[in-house]
């Protein structure tokens, strides 16, 4: 395939789908993603090579976190939200390759050429989605609330927000914009899930061999997310990473492997 390897934060992706693809080829998997080896593919990465302490840590994170915002999503549907909109999707397949109930949207919003990366890698693939689609593309740092409701969205209607590995990448100016513009977008019944915290505080400074290409782009993003949540009206919840990931099955190779938030409106 002709396409373009990604660069910058949009390279990103491609070391998210790299533990996908992982996952996805052990018999004890936690999901299925049978899609992600195409980007891996597509972009030029084999995948292979032995993983440094670091990388092997965010690696597992990456793994649980993909886990975890499956339930979290589908649950969310299941309490009545019908709108799904991922903010940074990246090379996110949830479309394709969950068990959607019927009547979702799922609206993807990331920068224009990683969503042209991702459909051109899923069209050679034959994939279709199991629900309604829509590719949104923008950068999170402008007007995107607009291109959103522009797209079909409504804020009138209960929504499911998932943020995920995002924050990290803005500057805290950006990242507490972002969370605003979507609480403003949240009708009574939404509900949001996140990093509880970013990786630049998980993962020290001097333990970042191997990792430097994600962490050169780190900017700082929101230091207390489930403080600037509530802020904001939203009810919290806090998930620690080892207890998440015992729940499956994989215990943690540390208890200091940040987490997640769940919260409603």
């Amino acid at each position: 395939m002709d396409a373009s390897p990604l660069n910058g934060v949009g390279g990103t992706s491609l070391g998210v789908a790299r533990a996908r693809a992982w996952e996805s080829r052990r018999p004890d998997r936690l999901f299925d993603d049978p899609y992600a080896a195409e980007f891996v593919a597509a972009g030029g990465s084999g995948g292979r090579a032995p993983l440094s302490p670091a990388r092997a840590r965010l690696a597992f994170h990456v793994i649980i976190r993909t886990r975890f915002y499956d339930d979290f999503l589908l649950a969310a549907c299941d309490s009545g939200c019908r709108q799904v909109v991922l903010l940074a999707a990246g090379l996110d397949t949830r479309a394709y390759r969950l068990p959607w109930p019927p009547a979702v949207t799922l609206y993807e919003l990331d920068l224009p050429e990683v969503l042209a990366f991702k459909d051109r890698v899923l069209a050679g693939a034959g994939a279709e989605p199991r629900c309604a689609r829509t590719a949104v593309p923008v950068d999170l740092r402008e007007d995107w609330p607009r291109r959103l409701t522009d797209a079909g969205f409504g804020a009138s209607a209960p929504t499911a927000w998932l943020v995920e590995g995002l924050l990290v990448y803005l500057s805290p100016e950006d990242a507490d914009r972002v969370l605003s513009r979507v609480g403003a977008l949240s009708a009574p019944g939404s509900r949001i899930s996140l990093e509880r915290n970013n990786a630049a505080s998980v993962i020290a400074e001097e333990d970042r061999g191997g990792i430097e290409e994600y962490a050169e782009l780190w900017q700082g993003g929101v230091g207390d997310t489930a403080g600037r949540l509530a802020g904001d009206g939203w009810q919290t919840e806090v998930h620690e990473l080892a207890d998440v990931a015992a729940s499956y099955g994989r215990p943690a190779p540390s208890s200091s492997l940040s987490g997640f938030l769940t919260a409603t409106r």
